[in-house]
């Protein structure tokens, strides 16, 4: 699963044979599951435990699951997978609107049900990440801290490591979107713009700066690693810190 921890994954359904085989099928695969037959067991399991996803059958005895779905996400950014009967593009489209972050029609394969649940936890996961990332003064990747305000460098003994306006834009760029692909082309526009009579081999020379610096071996760069066909990629996992200013010398 994307998380360390198992996922809580409260399934509605009113189909009790249904219910129980998603239970079951997903408790197999390291998931921790609450199951609900209606929106009232609904409300109750949310308010007495923390779920990490939702899996909320349409059709369901009292309010349907459409209904239960827009208000769980008007109070709640909780992931939600819809299970439907019908395969109409219009379910699936009211579905999506009302809030839910993918749909599933009936009958399905468990390994898919599964695989989707991943996903969303992946993606959220992933958003989480990004807005903590976004709205940070300074990041820490491996005891290495680049800080946004100073627009400086420090390894992890505490030492400034000198560098260009360029190489620190560069490496900002690759610890604001770690574990991505980003391609020559990508990198110009996010750091140097297209009018600035830059060229894509300038991107590898700025690499090839900064390895000499973060890297333990440069010529088997770890941190930057070089996709072929594709660009680069930070592979260290980034986490965002806040700085008190006393504790900037």
């Amino acid at each position: 699963m994307p998380n360390q921890a198992p996922p809580n994954i409260l399934v509605v359904e009113d189909d009790r044979e249904t219910r129980t085989l998603i239970a079951k099928y997903l408790r197999t695969n390291s998931c921790n599951v609450t199951t609900a037959n209606d929106g009232r067991e609904m409300a109750r399991a949310l308010a007495d435990s923390r779920v990490d996803l939702v899996i909320l059958d349409v059709m369901l005895p009292g309010e349907d699951g459409l209904s239960l779905c827009r208000k769980l996400r008007a109070e709640s950014q909780t992931p939600i997978i819809m299970l439907t009967a019908r395969g109409e593009d219009v379910d699936r489209i009211l579905g999506l609107e009302m809030g839910a972050d993918d749909y599933l029609a009936k009958p399905f394969n468990p390994r898919e049900l599964l695989a989707r649940i991943n996903a969303v936890l992946r993606r959220q996961a992933a958003a989480q990440t990004v807005s903590a990332i976004n709205g940070a003064t300074a990041l820490t990747f491996l005891g290495w801290r680049i800080d946004f305000r100073l627009r400086e460098l420090r390894n992890p003994a505490g030492a400034r490591v000198a560098m260009t306006s360029a190489e620190f834009d560069l490496l900002r760029t690759f610890c604001e979107r770690p574990g991505r692909v980003l391609s020559r082309d990508s990198l110009l526009d996010l750091t140097q713009g297209r009018n600035a009579g830059s060229f894509e081999r300038s991107i590898d020379v700025l690499v090839s700066r900064i390895r000499r610096k973060i890297e333990t071996d440069p010529q088997e760069a770890a941190m930057i690693k070089t996709v072929r066909s594709g660009g680069y990629m930070f592979t260290p996992e980034v986490e965002a810190v806040t700085i008190a200013p006393n504790n900037y010398s």
